[in-house]
């Protein structure tokens, strides 16, 4: 064949849509593109994981940290179910993904051929804004076109279905002709912005407020001097949902940090107090941590009117991209002369963050965690993107590491998928690759998918113009975070059998891979540790041994609650006294005298 096939097209419109990575795995069901990327020279680059999870967890965590497409591409049959939890995660966070995948021959469709899987109905949910079959050559730049435009208008999961005969096929590009549908390159996004009557109203709303919160998520990041000024204006404190970690400095005295059971003492005590709340770029979904019903009135700003007027009876639901609403409102705004309510914020958090300090410093067996995270905080380059895997660690980095400058965080939020943290890192280092990246990790995190991912970070992490990814595993031999739920909710006593994990040597591990590989075993090495990795010449392993009896206490907690769960420990817990030891240790510092400020 001297034209181009289905495959080499595939690739050239996706260097035309300046896609320059794919994170995927190979199979026969997409071998017909596998050979055009050998024509290609491999461009877009073919990053090669270890599974194809973690191709679809790489292209994620690639899109959450440039703002551009990621792109996954797998086989046929268990390659595309492979790629389904990390879709998923790109459909839970409003991340734009395109996954591509094989199919069988389309002779064989429908006769329970080796791997057929019905391909449609099984993307039907998580690819719902667009999946499409191709199965003839004049069709795939149309659909390879929607599925990218509405991956990026919906910030979401789409996904093309490629047969591997297909892929074979004499490229023919559609025709002027019945039933044919051409396309084209490229697309420009308007700015929107609400309308001044709901401008005036809203700015009404928010002058008639004596004490105004503001819950600031990821569809904030564009917004920082927006919000910095809005915020001064309104004499209002900034809380942040998980995902707008990064979207203000935690150095600026109004910011609360993070709200909700990940979160702080101040964004709960400002949420329980406000008389006026406006959300901006957040769909934050646990309603126990807002204001009570009738308590404040409310605005909300979101891009996507899908999502606006949700978790709160909102008096303005304002559609409009973030940045520009505020710019529109803030000339209708007036200063608040009474600055009490702020001052009271700015007191909390002045407060908080040295009870941070304080628990973080509190003596554990061997090491704390939160001292890990403490440590690392004051040490954080300023360019640095940091990821967090779900469990413990993201407590730890929700509450005790303070961004500032350009730094840059996301974890897996609304799905919460555990093995995330390392190949969100590595999709971030192929799009940044100029910047540090830091991963922490739980123990059991790294056994389920993070040990074998490391060999991904061995074969391409001399590409990197900055080679520092460091992944800290906080190694306590113990699935801790559904430990302490099963604890807290359930009133159970740890369950040996499913908690507690298989002791491994995660540094010896890296250190054979050619890591720089360090054990830290007591809390006086963690400094040193960081500075180590930070000034490293290549990837670094922090394998530390954390105590599993430090508790992640909620910001919420009282006495009376820790009692209870005190009381849950006493029916048997092997870990029982290591627990109510830890865990009155860290919340007396909540109440103990702290340091003038």
């Amino acid at each position: 064949m001297t034209g181009k096939t289905v495959g080499d097209h595939v690739l050239q419109r996706l260097r035309e849509w300046n896609v320059d990575h794919v994170f995927a795995y190979p199979g026969d069901g997409i071998n017909g593109i596998l050979a055009a990327w050998g024509r290609a020279d491999n461009h877009p680059k073919f990053v090669q994981s270890r599974h194809e999870e973690m191709s679809a967890l790489e292209a994620v965590g690639y899109a959450k940290f440039t703002g551009r497409l990621g792109v996954c591409m797998a086989t046929s049959g268990p390659g595309a179910i492979h790629l389904l939890n990390g879709l998923y995660d790109a459909k839970l966070d409003h991340v734009p993904v395109v996954a591509i995948v094989g199919q069988t021959n389309r002779s064989a469709m429908g006769g329970s051929y080796q791997q057929e899987v019905d391909l449609l109905s099984l993307y039907k949910d998580v690819a719902s804004d667009y999946v499409q079959m191709v199965t003839v050559p004049e069709q795939l730049p149309n659909v390879l076109d929607r599925a990218i435009r509405v991956a990026l208008a919906e910030r979401a999961p789409t996904a093309i279905i490629i047969p591997a005969d297909v892929q074979e096929l004499e490229y023919s590009a559609p025709t002027h002709a019945f039933k044919m549908v051409p396309s084209s390159l490229g697309i420009d996004w308007p700015t929107t912005s609400p309308g001044d009557g709901a401008i005036r109203r809203s700015a009404e709303l928010l002058n008639a407020g004596r004490k105004v919160a503001i819950l600031a998520g990821a569809g904030a990041r564009g917004a920082r001097a927006e919000l910095e000024q809005v915020a001064d204006l309104l004499g209002a404190g900034v809380a942040k949902a998980l995902l707008g970690k990064d979207v203000l400095s935690d150095e600026l005295s109004y910011v609360t940090g993070s709200i909700g059971l990940l979160g702080t003492r101040p964004s709960y005590e400002m949420m329980r107090g406000c008389d006026t709340l406006l959300t901006v770029g957040s769909s934050f979904p646990y309603t126990q941590f807002m204001p009570e019903f009738g308590q404040a009135r409310g605005v909300q700003i979101d891009l996507d009117a899908k999502y606006i007027g949700m978790r709160y009876p909102y008096e303005e639901n304002l559609v409009g991209d973030a940045a520009a609403t505020l710019r529109a409102l803030i000339p209708h705004l007036r200063r608040k002369e009474d600055r009490s309510w702020r001052e009271g914020i700015e007191s909390n958090v002045a407060r908080w963050w040295q009870t941070m300090e304080a628990e973080a410093m509190v003596e554990a067996d061997p090491i704390n965690p939160m001292r890990l995270f403490f440590e690392l905080s004051a040490r954080l380059p300023d360019n640095a993107i940091v990821t967090a895997d779900s469990g413990s660690a993201a407590n730890w980095y929700a509450r005790q590491l303070k961004f500032r400058g350009h730094i840059r965080g996301s974890l897996s939020g609304t799905l919460a998928t555990m093995g995330a943290g390392v190949p969100y890192g590595i999709g971030a280092k192929f799009g940044e690759p100029r910047r540090p990246v830091i991963a922490f990790a739980g123990d059991g995190a790294m056994q389920m998918n993070g040990l074998a991912e490391l060999i991904t970070v061995k074969r391409y992490w001399r590409e990197w113009i900055d080679p520092r990814l460091i992944v800290a595993v906080l190694h306590n031999d113990d699935l801790n975070q559904v430990t302490w739920e099963m604890r807290a909710m359930q009133g159970a006593p740890k369950f040996t059998e499913s908690q507690t994990l298989p002791d491994v040597s995660y540094a010896a591990f890296a250190a054979g891979l050619g890591f720089q590989a360090i054990t830290v075993e007591k809390p006086e090495e963690i400094g040193a540790a960081w500075d180590r990795a930070l000034g490293a010449d290549r990837p670094t392993l922090l394998d530390v041994r954390c105590d599993p009896d430090v508790p992640p206490i909620p910001p919420h907690a009282t006495f009376e609650q820790m009692k209870d769960a005190a009381e849950a420990l006493l029916k048997g817990d092997e870990d029982r006294w290591g627990v109510l030891k830890e865990g009155v240790k860290a919340k007396l510092q909540e109440f103990l005298p702290h340091r003038d400020t």
